[in-house]
C-alpha cells in the first residue's frame, strides 16, 4: 500500500464511521467488517476510534442482547455527530473537487516534459538593463 493510500484512509476514517452511523445503530465489530470491505481497514483501528469518538461525543453507546452470545455494545450517532458529518462531507466535496481540478489533464508518461519558455529572465539576457 502506498504512503499517500495509507494517509487518506487515515484522514477519512471518522468520516467513513460516521457515515455508517447515519444509515442505523451498529456495533464495532460490524463497522470495522464494513470498513475492511471498503477501504481495507483492519479489525484494530476500530475500537481506538470509536472510543475517540465517544469521548468527543460523537456517539453514544448502549447493550442489545446477542442471540448468538453475551450482549453486544452499539453505538448511535449523537446530534453533535450528525453535525460534524456534515461539516466533513462538506469538507470532503470541497477537497475532492479542489483535487479533481488540479489534476485533470495530468499526465503519467515518464517522458521528460519539454521546458515552458514562460518564467523569470535571466540576468545578462537580452531584456536586462545593466
Amino acid at each position: 500500500m502506498s504512503e499517500i493510500e495509507i494517509q487518506l484512509k487515515k484522514g477519512v476514517l471518522g468520516l467513513c464511521v460516521l457515515a455508517l452511523l447515519s444509515r442505523g445503530d451498529s456495533y464495532a465489530y460490524e463497522i470495522a467488517s464494513r470498513m475492511a470491505d471498503a477501504v481495507d481497514m483492519g479489525e484494530g483501528t476500530i475500537y481506538p476510534l470509536m472510543r475517540r469518538m465517544q469521548s468527543e461525543g460523537l456517539v453514544k453507546t448502549y447493550l442489545e442482547e446477542s442471540p448468538s452470545g453475551p450482549p453486544r455494545k452499539y453505538y448511535s450517532l449523537t446530534e453533535t455527530g450528525r453535525a460534524r458529518l456534515a461539516e466533513q462531507i462538506a469538507e470532503w466535496r470541497g477537497f475532492t473537487e479542489a483535487v479533481d481540478t488540479l489534476i485533470v489533464g495530468a499526465t503519467t508518461t515518464t517522458e521528460p516534459t519539454a521546458p515552458t519558455t514562460e518564467g523569470p529572465v535571466q540576468e545578462g539576457g537580452p531584456d536586462h538593463e545593466a
